[in-house]
């Protein structure tokens, strides 16, 4: 495994005498020229009036979460107690062998549980790596800086609907990561090919739709691809070696190429393991990142909680009012409902790559510890933030809100340290821990749409590797807005495809739904009825 880290460097060493200044600025002038038509027509702003516009994206994202939670009969909120028991690993046991093979038939002729051959789930990680390794490519600088940026213009009001947006997103991530492990491929090795690009065609095509999917799975995988190499790589490391530089006051001229050359060691050293190895270290440094970030954020409620409830009043009121905010409602309703769908990037696809690599016979299983997903990265951390921010701003100490900010993770950095000083320092390490995890998730989406477009061979997979760490270590070098700009438009533009795709093949996920939830009964009876006993089963 060293020998081909050090190959994947040598390779790229050639490569970064093109990351300078002159290169940067002819790059994005002619990303700006032959691209920026592709990037307005994806952030266009439908006008209902003159002051009413919303982007059609938007749009597309908040109907699909809102078609899914009433067609699943709101299966983000009853699915919830279900999706932390599945995380636990209750149900582990049907998932591994199959409700019939454990609760069927026990009467004289029946299979006994010891003698049966090995048909265990196929799959690569566990409920809670599959988990771990989705929130790791959307718990990020979003919750950082883009909750700051999204109240700068939309107030504390903008709070209430990102918090709907996450709860709406809930069922969206169900549907989308249900069909990815139905749809997968699994090879001879056990190693798993999955993601929207499976479930279209192979679902579209039970469909009689064939032709329509292979179309929007192309389609999927080159957005997915350009979306790895952007913004879930080159803007994750650029933000990243901008908050270490300026922490350590590093103004050399090589001071983000150096940040750069590092971060890409580490990458590589972990996505060259595949999903095992990403999973392994997504679930030890997601809940340590989210962890320490989460308990800051307590300390300072804890410290101010006498101002809690009048921050939510704050929210409330500026939810239906929007008074001296840009936009009006209207404006603080786009921006707490952009933020938090683009936060969980939840009808976006992307989690059902990193979901399909769980073990397990019931797509539905997965589905619904995916609905867990933009609860935890939206409802919970993006509103700590919000929070945060509101109680130490209420006078107004470092932001007015209606006036547009760029800086949002200063802005995040200077709530936090005026209860907790000098907390910038671990802000800047979560930042980095934060950029790291989005980028290895990523990596490996970027991947599955790669192998699906050219192929699953080894050199397939070295060239991809090597790209995607060449942009680690021009992300942290250079400023590449127009790139960096087009990389989201195509992240976005996943949603597409994969609206479609999910809306089309709600059916098939209401019958796997139905299929666990009947499993799980079936379970549940079996020992009521004390006919079994679980423990020698799991």
């Amino acid at each position: 495994m060293n020998k081909r880290i050090l190959t994947l460097l040598f390779t790229l060493a050639p490569m970064f005498t093109f990351a300078s200044e002159s290169t940067t600025e002819k790059i994005d002038s002619i990303f700006k020229d032959y691209t920026g038509w592709f990037v307005n027509a994806i952030f266009y702003e439908i006008p209902f009036s003159e002051n009413f516009k919303i982007p059609w994206v938007l749009i597309v994202l908040v109907g699909g979460a809102v078609y899914f939670t009433l067609y699943f009969k709101f299966i983000n909120f009853v699915g919830f107690k279900t999706a932390i028991q599945v995380v636990r690993g209750k149900y582990e046991d049907i998932e591994k062998h199959g409700v019939d093979t454990l609760y069927g038939d026990q009467t004289p002729g029946g299979d006994i549980f010891e003698t049966i051959r090995d048909d265990s789930a196929e799959g690569e990680v566990s409920h809670f790596q599959a988990l771990t390794a989705a929130l790791s490519a959307t718990v990020g600088l979003g919750n950082i800086a883009g909750v700051a940026v999204a109240l700068s213009i939309g107030g504390p009001g903008a709070t209430f609907w990102m918090i709907l947006a996450g709860l709406l997103g809930m069922a969206s991530k169900f549907a989308e990561c249900t069909l990815g492990v139905k749809y997968r491929d699994v090879d001879e090795d056990g190693v798993v090919y999955g993601g929207p690009m499976y479930y279209l065609t192979k679902g579209l095509k039970e469909k009689g739709a064939g032709k329509l999917g292979k179309i929007l799975a192309v389609l999927f995988a080159v957005f997915v691809i350009g979306g790895s190499f952007g913004g879930g790589n080159m803007f994750q490391a650029n933000q990243a070696a901008a908050q270490f530089t300026k922490l350590f006051d590093l103004t050399g001229p090589n001071a983000g190429l150096y940040f750069g050359l590092v971060m890409a060691v580490l990458v590589a050293i972990v996505i060259i393991g595949g999903i095992k190895r990403i999973a392994s270290v997504t679930e030890k440094v997601v809940p340590f990142m989210a962890g320490i970030y989460v308990l800051a954020a307590i300390i300072i409620l804890f410290a101010n909680f006498t101002l809690i409830d009048d921050a939510f009043g704050l929210i409330f009121e500026g939810a239906f009012s929007g008074l001296g905010i840009a936009g009006g409602l209207i404006g603080v309703m786009i921006q707490g409902i952009r933020r938090g769908a683009f936060s969980n990037e939840a009808g976006v696809g992307s989690a059902a790559i990193a979901h399909s690599a769980v073990r397990t016979k019931y797509p539905a299983s997965e589905g619904i510890v995916a609905l867990l997903e933009p609860f935890v990265d939206t409802v919970v951390i993006c509103t700590m933030t919000a929070l945060v921010i509101i109680i130490t701003n209420f006078d107004g100490q470092f932001m007015e809100y209606g006036v547009p900010i760029k800086e949002g993770v200063e802005l995040t950095a200077v709530a936090f340290d005026s209860v907790i000083p000098h907390f910038s320092i671990v802000l800047t390490i979560a930042v980095i821990l934060f950029a790291f995890s989005t980028m290895i998730s990523w990596s490996y989406y970027g991947m599955q749409g790669w192998k699906f477009l050219f192929g699953k061979g080894k050199i397939t997979d070295l060239v991809y590797k090597i790209l995607f760490l060449f942009f680690v270590v021009v992300g942290a070098s250079i400023s590449l807005g127009a790139v960096i700009d087009f990389s989201d438009a195509m992240i976005f533009a996943m949603v597409v495809p994969n609206i479609i795709g999910v809306v089309m093949l709600s059916p098939v996920i209401k019958k796997e739904l139905s299929k666990y939830m009947n499993a799980i009964n079936k379970k549940e009876e079996a020992i009521e009825d004390g006919a079994i006993d679980v423990t020698e089963h799991m």
